[in-house]
């Protein structure tokens, strides 16, 4: 299977950088190399595995997380894509206010919120079900996985598609947001303690 080069690719972009996150196929390499099939017993997996071009990974082998049926680091079961080791969430208790409008109607207010802060992302804003106007949100069905939290499910508006999600089981280091239900920072209205925000550009502003 040939691969493709990063220009093939429509990649989601952090203002005017490309970023090569999980949604992007891995056939999509930033380096030259070789692709390899993987056997495993009778079953062969094509293309599962790169081999590098590069002197200093000539010893390494790439394996595509999506191509295998589980991945652990140590006992504990990794979803979505690999962990960095790098990447870190923090959670912080806050008493600032916190409005969340849409078009000028008010969507949630709360002086309890919990902040989250995972870079390069925006700090997300994860407020308590009962400083939200429910009757305003349905739930939907969408899923999204992260590697760092957990499952998310999402809550929409008449006007507006998968606008809000919460972690009702998340992963144990973001434990502190279960059932909370955080807006996308980018569709959104926020006021912070009386200042209204710009709305940032991110991958999820599309």
């Amino acid at each position: 299977m040939e691969g493709l080069a990063l220009n093939d690719i429509d990649a989601p972009h952090l203002g005017d950088r490309p970023v090569y996150d999980p949604s992007v196929p891995f056939r999509v390499h930033t380096t030259d190399g070789e692709p390899l099939d993987v056997r495993a017993g009778d079953t062969k997996h094509c293309a599962a595995a790169f081999r590098p071009a590069d002197a200093a990974l000539k010893d390494y082998v790439i394996l595509d997380f999506d191509a295998f049926d589980e991945w652990y680091e140590e006992d504990e079961r990794n979803i979505g894509h690999p962990r960095d080791p790098f990447h870190r969430i923090e959670i912080v208790h806050s008493s600032r206010p916190v409005r969340v409008e849409l078009e000028g109607k008010l969507l949630a207010e709360s002086a309890r919120p919990y902040l989250l802060v995972e870079a390069p992302l925006p700090v997300r804003y994860y407020l308590p079900p009962g400083d939200v106007i429910d009757e305003l949100l349905r739930p939907s069905p969408s899923r999204t996985i992260c590697a760092y939290k957990g499952q998310a499910h999402y809550w929409s508006l008449d006007a507006a598609e998968d606008i809000a999600w919460s972690y009702p089981q998340p992963l144990r280091e973001a434990g502190a947001i279960a059932g909370r239900i955080a807006f996308f920072n980018e569709r959104v209205d926020l006021v912070i303690d009386g200042r209204r925000l710009a709305r940032p550009i991110t991958p999820c502003s599309r």
